[in-house]
């Protein structure tokens, strides 16, 4: 299998740091420049494979855009809901540095979000889109958020979830999990497209 997690455009609160799960915005115009690079790049990186993956969306309007983007219209996109962003709860829409205001200690990996979800509980929803997946397509798209596809990766490669913190995750970037010589790995990560 050869997984490439796109990670969206840029959106305000990407922008200011906010931390932003089910509030569905927009790209800006700024995430909006960056996928005409990144469709370029990915074309040109997969060549003819390009046409024949598979595709998975979060069904969030930033992450399917930047699919739609990127593939162009003609090509269908799987949504799915598990590929959601972690579910800040009561966290969202603020800054970490907000957060720590009033709980210094907080930490993301370990202690999740109250009326959101922990790291763990993403971790059952990416092992339920990597089980859903059968037969492993040859070559899968999966277009979604920052601390998914962190933790996504994390799972993919046998790691628990909250092993994902290891990760740094930037907008509109491409990251690799592929097996290689009978062993799933992280073959590239957080690429921007100049760098494909």
């Amino acid at each position: 299998m050869r997984m490439f997690l796109i990670r969206h455009g840029a959106t305000q609160w990407s922008a200011t740091g906010q931390h932003t799960s089910t509030t569905d915005l927009s790209l800006t115009s700024e995430g909006l420049a960056q996928l005409g690079p990144l469709s370029t790049a990915l074309r040109e990186a997969l060549g003819e494979q390009f046409a024949t993956a598979v595709v998975f969306s979060s069904p969030l309007t930033r992450a399917l855009a930047t699919a739609q983007i990127v593939l162009g219209d003609d090509r269908e996109v799987r949504v799915d809901p598990n590929l959601i962003e972690l579910n800040y709860g009561d966290y969202e829409g603020l800054t970490s540095e907000e957060i720590r205001d009033w709980r210094p200690d907080w930490d993301i990996w370990r202690d999740g979000c109250p009326r959101g979800e922990s790291a763990d509980d993403v971790g059952r929803r990416a092992d339920t889109f990597l089980a859903g997946l059968g037969d492993d397509p040859e070559l899968l798209l999966v277009f979604s958020h920052s601390h998914f596809i962190r933790i996504l990766a994390a799972r993919a490669i046998g790691l628990d979830a909250r092993q994902g913190q290891i990760f740094t995750l930037d907008t509109a970037t491409v990251s690799l999990v592929e097996d290689v010589r009978g062993k799933r790995v992280i073959k590239r990560w957080n690429m921007n497209p100049t760098s494909l």
